[in-house]
């Protein structure tokens, strides 16, 4: 039977290696980007890996160039490698209507540029209230903010992964063997080929971290409170826990003061980023809603070195 193994990583140089080895194994790979300019000639050498990106909005730039080194690589080896990301590629589209001197009223109710708008109207919002929230608002205050971003963000990758799977489907036929390159959090994505290709494919999730850290210790899941949050509206959009929320939620706020931001490109199998998400996870997940209140008080207006010494300190209080 034909196989669709979807793979979920974190976008950081630490995981272009292992990535690279289930990439080889498989046909044909559906990448996690829309469609770009120049994309073929980036693959042939015709145009370079530096002028490709450079038009891009690039969140982790040494990922994405060491990515086009890696697809350079697959190309030459006969893999096909297939941009598939509908939400995005709509949404570029509606920046160039909008570019033209069109406005939002002028997106005609109903179409799928209307949903995709809407969507990522209403999770930008969200967002923005949660950045007013956090620099000016009160704790509580904060935690209502992440609830409500979460669950804007939750309705958008329904609709991506949605949109993705389907494009997925549309052009799977071809091929024996497919590798889909997801975020960590696109497990929807998953369900949704399941249901939509099961009939001929086998279709498998694959956590790229599990593969990198099985000689670590005892298996532990990537995911932070506020990826749990999101999964849960995503899974569950009808359902409340109003406890279970605001507790992901205030845990959400301690752990995105601690975590490491900047992209580590350091060399061999350290795998920074992944270790340093292991280990907020784990000081975070214990936490009450009171603790997260009280460390929110010392953290907020210090840096990541010094709020990461603060919660360390306290776990090591409460163990």
């Amino acid at each position: 039977m034909k196989h669709i193994h979807v793979g979920f990583s974190i976008h950081r140089p630490e995981m272009v290696a292992k990535t690279a080895e289930l990439m080889e194994r498989h046909e044909a790979i559906f990448l996690e980007e829309p469609p770009a300019p120049d994309f073929e000639k980036m693959l042939t050498g015709a145009v370079s890996v530096a002028d490709y990106l450079m038009p891009q909005d690039l969140e982790y730039p040494a990922f994405s160039r060491q990515m086009c080194d890696l697809e350079r690589q697959l190309h030459a080896a006969g893999k096909q490698l297939i941009q598939a990301e509908p939400f995005y590629e709509v949404l570029l589209s509606i920046h160039d209507f909008f570019a033209r001197g069109n406005t939002p009223d002028d997106l005609k109710t109903g179409t799928l540029p209307y949903y995709v708008f809407i969507s990522e109207r209403q999770a930008t919002g969200a967002l923005l209230n949660f950045y007013k929230k956090a620099a000016s608002g009160s704790f509580g205050s904060v935690v209502e903010a992440v609830r409500q971003f979460a669950k804007a963000d939750a309705a958008r990758f329904r609709l991506r992964d949605s949109l993705r799977a389907q494009e997925i489907a549309r052009q799977a036929d071809p091929y024996a063997s497919i590798y889909v390159e997801a975020g960590i959090i696109h497990f929807f994505l998953w369900r949704k080929l399941r249901t939509l290709l099961s009939h001929s494919y086998r279709v498998k999730p694959v956590f790229l971290d599990r593969l990198v850290t099985k000689n670590a210790g005892p298996r532990q899941h990537l995911y932070s409170p506020g990826d749990q949050l999101t999964l849960f509206y995503i899974f569950h959009p009808r359902k409340e826990d109003i406890e279970l929320e605001t507790l992901l939620a205030a845990r959400s706020i301690i752990y995105s003061k601690i975590i490491h931001k900047e992209e580590n490109t350091e060399k061999g199998d350290a795998f920074f980023h992944i270790t340093d998400e292991m280990a907020c996870i784990r000081m975070v997940k214990n936490l009450s809603i009171n603790d997260c209140r009280r460390l929110y008080g010392l953290i907020k207006q210090v840096r990541t070195v010094e709020a990461r010494r603060i919660i360390e300190n306290f776990c090591l209080k409460i163990a």
